[in-house]
This record gives structure tokens, C-alpha cells and sequence, in this order.
């Protein structure tokens, strides 16, 4: 089971940087290996504020109590909690910044999958260009709302789609040929290719809200996991 990081303990709050591949909480099939399990063997009884999709790595803030779980999930509610993200898109992104404000809702006949319909619930994401590649974008993303893959079904909506995302995007996987073209070669022996990436190109980085308790601001950051900077590393030396 890949291990959490924890990031900041009080008798409040929770703070922890969360691996790709790790559910935040049981799913509908009750599978033990989850965050909210693997936290509550470490520190006792915590409660969920809020949740990562298992494919996406980063910052999750928890409660220890009932009264601080009332607090944050109210911070949530009313917007005043700052949710960045690192997001590697398809696609060379011309402005330096906008915003998506795009109602989202339900797929009507695909479960589990999200739509921009007239009949969603009001999403707004911000974003801004942190580096530009060949075919490929890095930017980061603000939400303002925290709607079921936000990030993923609004930039699938404007053209420019995770660069790996199996749901809404055109791969499902990212492997290093696709950058390098004619010049790669696989080694001698390796046959088939290892991808460098094979989740979502999502990572969430930082995470500001008031601290239950003392009234606060506290901000936290998770640096981006080997697997996505093994991608910006190859992008930066063949993408350009």
C-alpha cells in the first residue's frame, strides 16, 4: 500500500500529502487499503473535510474532532479554502491565465463520469501557465468550487484535456516515445515500453485555510511526486 506523508499534526487538525493510487476513503466495495484507515491505525479517530480522487497525489487536510470537522467542512462550504493544482494538459495553452466557469453534473447514462450541463452546479476554476512545452502545458489551477473532477471534465470542455487521463483524455498512460519521436530507441532488452506516467496528470500542491482553533491562516505544500516530475523532466529536455 503506497504510505502517506504526514505533513502537520495538532490535536485539531491532519495534514498529509497523499500518493497516487491510494483511495482517501473505503470505496462502495469496502477496500481496506484507504488513506482514512491507514490514518486512523497512526492517530486514532479522524474526520474527512475533504477527498482526492485515488489517481490524484497531494495535500488532504483531516480533523481530530468534531468541533475543528464542523469548522473546516464550513470553510469548504462558503469557498474560503485556497486548493491549488499542478496539472499537465494536452495541448499548448495561448493565454497566460483565465477562468472556466462551466456548471457541472452527472453523465446522463455513464456512472461515475461528470459533464458540463446546463442543470450542474455552478464550477468555476482559475488557472494560470507555468511553463510551456512542444504539444503539452503545465499550469496550475485554482478551484473555487470543489465539484466531482472539476479540473478534468473543465479542461476537457476547453480542448485541452489531461495529458494522461483514461476517463476524459486521449491516453491512459504517457510513455517517453511520444515526446522523442523517431530519436527514441527502447534498450536492447527492455521489450515493451515502461510509461512514465499511468494516472491522471494531476497533482494538488497547496492547500490554505484557517486553523480551527487559533483562527490562522496556515498553507501547506506537497511536492510533485517522482512519476509527474519524471514526465516534466523529459518534456523540458525533448518538448520544447
Amino acid at each position: 500500500m503506497p504510505h502517506y506523508e504526514l505533513l502537520y499534526e495538532d490535536a485539531a487538525v491532519l495534514v498529509v500529502a497523499k500518493p497516487a493510487g491510494l483511495l482517501t476513503i473505503p470505496d462502495r466495495f469496502g477496500n481496506k487499503d484507504n488513506l482514512l484507515s491507514a490514518l486512523e491505525r497512526d492517530h486514532g479517530k479522524v474526520f474527512v473535510v475533504h477527498r482526492l480522487d485515488r489517481e490524484t497525489s497531494g495535500v488532504l487536510c483531516f480533523a481530530r474532532s468534531e468541533a475543528a470537522h464542523r469548522h473546516l467542512s464550513m470553510q469548504f462550504e462558503r469557498h474560503a479554502v485556497d486548493k491549488f493544482y499542478h496539472v499537465l494538459v494536452d495541448g499548448v495553452v495561448h493565454h497566460d491565465e483565465g477562468e472556466i466557469d462551466k456548471p457541472i453534473g452527472e453523465h446522463p447514462t455513464i456512472p461515475g463520469k461528470m459533464i458540463i450541463t446546463a442543470h450542474g452546479k455552478p464550477s468555476l476554476t482559475f488557472y494560470r501557465v507555468l511553463e510551456r512545452f512542444q504539444r503539452y502545458t503545465l499550469l496550475e489551477a485554482q478551484l473555487k468550487t470543489g465539484r466531482t473532477h472539476q479540473i478534468r471534465v473543465h479542461f476537457q470542455n476547453i480542448g485541452y484535456p489531461l495529458a494522461v487521463d483514461a476517463l476524459y483524455g486521449r491516453r491512459a498512460a504517457f510513455i517517453l516515445s511520444e515526446i522523442k519521436g523517431k530519436a527514441y530507441k527502447t534498450g536492447k532488452y527492455s521489450g515493451e515500453e515502461r510509461p512514465l506516467l499511468e494516472r491522471t496528470s494531476l497533482h494538488a500542491s497547496r492547500l490554505r485555510f484557517d486553523h480551527p482553533v487559533s483562527g490562522e491562516r496556515l498553507e501547506f505544500c506537497a511536492e510533485l511526486p517522482k512519476d509527474f516530475q519524471a514526465v516534466l523532466n523529459q518534456l523540458r529536455k525533448w518538448g520544447r
